[in-house]
């Protein structure tokens, strides 16, 4: 009985907080005027730094006494003024990461980074993409590809690193690389097309509805999602994947004209150590080893797009944020044993 009356207690308390919370973002949001922001910027870190510092703490830490850390210091401000000296002359790497979402949204991101990357590096310059998405819609994939391109097209070495997925449109923005890398169970490849719809016309008859769709054009629409589909269409259709799966073919011949297309552009996908054999990828191994080795003779520098957020979106993360606390503090008192 004192568990329910505390359980009880405890969700009273979260309701009221979320019902309080979204009571908030609700007024906000209705009186609040929408301003258009130029507040986007580009951010820069330095990556081959922050590894620096935590090697260096690393040895600190881990140092035998303090003469040992003494030793350490002195070396480490004599590496450092030798390292402004010759800041020029080190070679750079620039880092750029891709997450993308079926509907490529992100690529308008990546667009305004490759612009900055552009403005900044030499000729010369090597650029690594931390690529992770499994693909999505022709037409942002392929504007995120030609995004790439312009790197290449400058004069920049671009490696693509995959550590998760890169398939389909993903593997489309990857081949543009002279170099892919990729984690052993990473997934690659999916060189194919698909399409899919449901289909609501039995069941509007069913309830006496009709649908009417008038076209100008034979072929201005194949496929609907209510009015009733026929064999003409659907060949039209299936005629229309075919044509992007030669194009999307044609690129990836393209830019990686040593693979075996006949065996590798069926939609399959691999892991990568399978993905090595055929052609897919270069090498075997995570962005963090990369990174790591090349930060030794390199300044590795990440660039980042990040859009100015609203009030609006501010408090609706919050309000999100505090409604998955309360579940969890609701399952986590739910798991407890009665006393």
């Amino acid at each position: 009985m004192e568990f329910l009356y505390e359980y009880g207690l405890f969700a009273a308390k979260a309701i009221t907080w979320v019902v309080a919370i979204g009571v908030i973002v609700a007024l906000i949001a209705g009186t609040a005027t929408r301003k258009k922001s130029s507040g986007d910027k580009l951010e820069i870190e330095d990556l081959s730094a922050d590894l620096r510092r935590q090697q260096q703490q690393l040895q600190l830490a881990t140092a035998a006494n303090d003469n040992e850390r003494k030793a350490l210091k002195q070396q480490f401000k004599q590496a450092a003024k030798a390292e402004k000296k010759q800041t020029e002359s080190i070679a750079r790497l620039y880092v750029l990461d891709f997450k993308g979402s079926m509907d490529a949204h992100e690529v308008s991101g990546l667009s305004r980074e490759i612009t900055g990357l552009l403005q900044l590096a030499k000729e010369g310059d090597d650029v690594l993409l931390r690529l992770e998405s499994g693909g999505g819609v022709v037409h942002g994939y392929g504007l995120g590809a030609a995004e790439l391109a312009r790197l290449k097209a400058k004069g920049l070495h671009l490696t693509v690193a995959v550590d998760k997925v890169a398939a389909s449109g993903g593997y489309m923005m990857a081949c543009v690389a002279e170099r892919i890398i990729a984690a052993p169970f990473a997934i690659v490849g999916s060189i194919g097309v698909v399409a899919q719809m449901p289909n609501f016309n039995k069941f509007l008859k069913s309830k006496d509805i009709d649908v009417e769709l008038h076209t100008a054009g034979a072929y201005k629409r194949t496929l609907t999602l209510f009015g009733e589909n026929d064999d003409e269409g659907r060949a039209k259709f299936r005629e229309e994947l075919e044509v992007i799966h030669h194009r999307f073919k044609d690129f990836i011949a393209q830019n990686r004209p040593a693979l075996a297309l006949d065996k590798v552009a069926t939609g399959e996908h691999w892991l990568a150590t399978d993905a090595k054999e055929l052609g897919l990828v270069d090498e075997l191994s995570t962005s963090s080893e990369y990174l790591l080795a090349q930060s030794e003779h390199k300044r590795v520098i990440r660039l980042h797009f990040a859009p100015k957020q609203s009030l609006k979106h501010k408090l609706g993360k919050a309000a999100e944020m505090g409604v998955s606390r309360a579940m969890a503090k609701l399952m986590e008192a739910g798991q407890r044993p009665f006393s």
